[in-house]
């Protein structure tokens, strides 16, 4: 498979061929789902155009909890058909379509009563590892049982009084938001049109038939006029917005659910496996990643603005109280080194009347319909299923027999940076001795890019300055940000820090030790000039200031007036009617 740049270059090339010929499928949304739908698409060979009002996983499909699971609460809901979509999909992606991003991951369960917990727990989880040998064999270990000393041994960091034993099961993590870039990548690969930073501002009919967009380039004003067989919107929380844009009063509608994690560093917890809990409302992951935990999540209904929600003192105090009741040594707010909110879009209840849902696919957890001809919509799902429900979704919009005749083939089809990534796992003490490089740091590429390493060492062989290590961040490289903007479409430091690495919560000062050089290595390749490059620091500086405030607010709406007034990037035009979720 040949290698496509999300370049700046790559990007306005996109607008313009948008523009000039049209396309099969037109999808509005680059977050998992629609990333995943222009894969799905463009890799049947149709001509596919991707856009998204933001960046690249800007909302939700950064800010998710990063786990790929098959949803244990769904089992003892008795809902073993999603469950065992889920744990297909889950084995899919570790074994098969990105292994570099997505790793199985072991959690401990702690039991406090000796007879029903432990069966229950057991019986329970005995399903959930029947239900993934059979939906996808081998691809996480079963189950195992452990005494209190073997529990304590395995998560020295619990209280010795917070259980009797525990069982330890398998999930996985992933890097939500460079998951999401390698599926543009991979789209683009396949010859789909992307371009981020572009909003959709009216769409175009032909009597009741939705046939185009209007697309307005964020970075520039201009406006391409774009003509398609069909739209596809995959908006997450903007669904009704979105929709809202064809005239019509049909579709889904979608409740916003605000989801918030805190991060702490890894010397604060002392285990050697994730930890799970059940609470009163859900349950709590404590999730490990190589230099910290990442502790979530709430869910609690949401009702502010959209566009940058952020965990409020409400909100933190919940994680830091709920994880305190088995740590031995409790966390506080000064442990905390960063934290982060997303919104879950769920879908409203009755959403859909009788007729309407004639012509609608309904999964326990996304649906997909028609909200006007030539507009398909599709909301709900989670992280774990993008691809069945971008499966679900192309289908839809094709209809039954044009989609028996060029069938989804994503099941089979490996994300950029997945082919030879085993074997070159295998090589990493001799890259990094080719390369001048460390083992950690040829490890951590390797988890960030897969064999797509091979275009970081072409960087660094051209211009050995990017093979030195951030100042203040020295796990990442200075190709990084290079690549960031290259290869994955930043147009923003923002974007560089916040997705393209995750220095926006990995690090207590939010990436600010590192934004001049960041900002300095962007300017080189955008073209900036010092007051360009000036507004860009400047502007990340106010969204750190803003968020650091707002952690400190009870008020959640309150938190969020604080939260927006920091001016955004590109300011999202928002020119559909007003819509209360």
């Amino acid at each position: 498979m040949f290698t496509t740049q999300l370049s700046p270059s790559k990007r306005e090339e996109a607008l313009r061929d948008m523009e000039e010929k049209p396309l099969d499928i037109l999808v509005i949304g680059g977050g998992v789902t629609g990333a995943g739908i222009a894969l799905d698409a463009a890799s049947r060979g149709l001509r596919v155009g991707i856009v998204e009002a933001q960046d690249w996983a800007s909302g939700t499909s950064s800010r998710s909890s990063k786990l790929v699971h098959g949803g244990l609460r769904y089992l003892y809901q008795l809902n073993f058909a999603l469950v065992a979509e889920s744990l297909r999909e889950r084995g899919l992606l570790l074994t098969h379509t990105a292994p570099h991003l997505v790793k199985a991951q072991p959690f401990l369960w702690p039991i406090k009563m000796r007879v029903i917990e432990r069966a229950y727990s057991a019986v329970g989880v005995g399903m959930y590892d029947a239900i993934a040998q059979f939906a996808h064999r081998g691809s996480v270990p079963i189950q195992k049982h452990y005494s209190k000393k073997g529990s304590l041994e395995l998560a020295p960091a619990l209280k010795k009084d917070a259980l009797i034993g525990s069982l330890v099961y398998y999930d996985a993590r992933v890097d939500d938001a460079r998951l999401v870039v390698n599926l543009v990548r991979t789209a683009a690969q396949f010859g789909a049109l992307a371009a981020n930073r572009t909003q959709v501002v009216e769409m175009l009919k032909d009597g009741n038939k939705v046939v185009g967009a209007k697309l307005r380039d964020m970075e520039t004003g201009a406006e391409h006029v774009v003509k398609a067989e069909s739209i596809i919107n995959a908006t997450g929380v903007w669904t009704e917005k979105t929709q809202s844009l064809s005239g019509s009063t049909g579709g889904l509608k979608v409740l916003a659910s605000k989801g918030i994690h805190i991060v702490v560093p890894k010397e604060k917890i002392d285990s050697k496996v994730g930890l799970f809990l059940r609470t009163e409302k859900s349950v709590l992951f404590i999730i490990p990643w190589k230099r910290y935990w990442v502790i979530g999540t709430t869910d609690t209904k949401y009702h502010e603005n959209r566009l940058e929600p952020v965990p409020d003192s409400e909100d933190i105090d919940y994680l830091l109280e709920h994880a305190n009741s088995v740590l031995a040594n409790p966390l506080t707010r000064d442990d905390i080194i960063g934290a982060f909110a997303g919104l879950r879009p769920l879908l409203q209840p009755g959403t859909l009347d009788g007729d309407k849902a004639k012509s609608t696919k309904v999964s326990r957890e996304h649906t997909v319909t028609e909200a006007a001809p030539g507009l398909t919509v599709i909301a709900g799902g989670k992280l774990t299923s993008y691809r069945q429900m971008a499966e679900d979704a192309v289908d839809f919009a094709l209809g039954k027999e044009l989609a028996k005749r060029i069938s989804c083939v994503t099941r089979s089809t490996p994300l950029s940076g997945a082919v030879d990534y085993e074997a070159m796992w295998e090589q990493r003490e001799a890259l990094a001795k080719k390369n001048g490089l460390s083992v950690d740091h040829v490890e951590d590429l390797l988890n960030r890019y897969g064999s797509d390493i091979k275009l970081i060492f072409k960087m660094i062989e051209k211009d050995p300055s990017l093979g030195k290590e951030l100042k203040g961040a020295e796990e990442y490289l200075r190709a990084e940000i290079a690549f960031g903007v290259l290869h994955e479409g930043a147009l923003h430091v923002e974007d560089l820090l916040a997705r393209r690495t995750r220095l926006c919560y990995e690090h207590r000062d939010r990436g600010l030790a590192v934004i001049d050089e960041v900002a300095t290595i962007a300017a080189d390749i955008l073209g900036w000039d010092e007051a360009a490059k000036a507004h860009e620091i400047e502007n990340y500086k106010a969204r750190c200031d803003a968020e650091e405030k707002a952690e400190g607010i009870v008020s959640e709406a309150e938190a969020q007036k604080v939260r927006e007034q920091a001016v955004p990037i590109t300011e999202f035009i928002d020119v559909s009617p007003q819509i209360d979720g």
